[in-house]
């Protein structure tokens, strides 16, 4: 088999009415002069690769030309033949939309046989105050639901939580969600672009008109009652004298495990890709035959590993996100369940 390595991507920026700057401010993406840019994909298919032997091919073309060795048989077995998660870095300079995503039974009997979406997301930096809404505040339906939208009063039903750096959030399909003004993170979900916007504060675009809702397919998916957790419960796994390793969010889509690396830690892909996003870390990837392969990555940039890439070490210093779709006993999955029974 040919051989494969780590593949190097450069996200894909998307322009949105609710982004800012913060990306670049914060030193985490250059953005172009004057654009406000709401969310950075890192694992879109469109991203181009920017390490050889794959120099300007997209991770859609490498899909297709590495096929299995590039995303192992776990993710074949849940996703197919397609790139199973995508990562982002959201800006949410100004509130977004109330939205709910459906599940995969929902999505490929009503979306043409589209996966669904359950997604995580990261509290990289909030303001002040700033808060998520996640679930409703009470136990509610859809009539009640329906009324409100109508109404433009759906604030009055939604849960708000209040965020800060460090907070993890599960999202599952079916969960009415939002995300803030003054909140930056980065999300894991399944590769799957079906969002359905529930309601959006009366909001106009630049145009002057109201932005499309989606509220029927909404109402017919969205669960009418408060969320079981929120936040939830990252699990400390075994680390090393190189390294300390949580796993911060596990289902059977995904797994996200933070690592502060503080030397070097070896590891080995086996049944699934993996994503590594650099957070405060700069981290050198050590592949191949006796590893004498190597590609550098840092703060704000993403790698893909295939599945067949096998033995690495990562050497380095600051945090960095791992992910990948599990396989059923996955142990860091296992750890996650028990620490966190509600979403288990």
């Amino acid at each position: 088999m040919e051989s494969v390595h780590p593949i190097l991507l450069e996200a894909s920026l998307h322009e949105t009415i609710w982004g800012g700057r913060r990306l670049e401010e914060d030193g985490w993406k250059k953005l172009p002069p004057a654009k406000l840019i709401g969310e950075a994909w890192e694992t879109e298919v469109n991203t181009l690769a920017q390490n050889p032997p794959y120099t300007g091919k997209t991770l859609g073309q490498l899909v297709i030309e590495l096929g299995s060795s590039l995303l192992g048989p776990q993710a074949e077995a849940i996703f197919g033949p397609r790139f199973p998660l995508l990562a982002k870095f959201i800006d949410a300079h100004q509130k977004l939309s109330v939205q709910v995503h459906p599940d995969d039974a929902y999505a490929a009997q009503h979306e043409g046989g589209k996966l669904g979406k359950t997604e995580c997301w990261y509290i990289l930096a909030a303001e002040p105050g700033a808060a998520i809404v996640h679930g409703f505040a009470a136990p509610t339906n859809r009539s009640a639901v329906a009324t409100a939208i109508e109404k433009v009063e759906l604030e009055q039903l939604l849960h708000e939580e209040p965020v800060q750096a460090g907070d993890i959030i599960f999202v599952p399909a079916g969960t009415v969600h939002a995300i803030g003004a003054g909140i930056l993170l980065y999300e894991l979900q399944e590769y799957s672009d079906i969002t359905y916007r529930m309601y959006d504060y009366g909001r106009l675009t630049a145009e002057g008109k109201p932005r499309e809702l989606h509220i029927e397919r909404a109402l017919a998916v969205a669960h009418y009652g408060p969320s079981a957790r929120i936040k939830v419960r990252p699990v400390t796994l075994a680390g090393g004298p190189g390294y300390e390793e949580r796993c911060l969010v596990a289902c059977r889509y995904f797994v996200m495990r933070e690592l502060a690396l503080k030397g070097e830690v070896h590891d080995q892909t086996t049944g699934s890709c993996q994503i590594l996003s650099a957070l405060r870390a700069e981290a050198t990837i050590h592949y191949g035959p006796s590893q004498q392969l190597h590609l550098t990555f840092t703060r704000g940039q993403s790698v893909v590993l295939p599945a067949a890439l096998g033995p690495y070490s990562l050497e380095g210093h600051g945090l960095l996100l791992r992910s990948y779709v599990p396989a059923p006993n996955d142990p860091a999955w296992l750890a996650w369940k028990e620490a966190n029974p509600e979403l288990a």
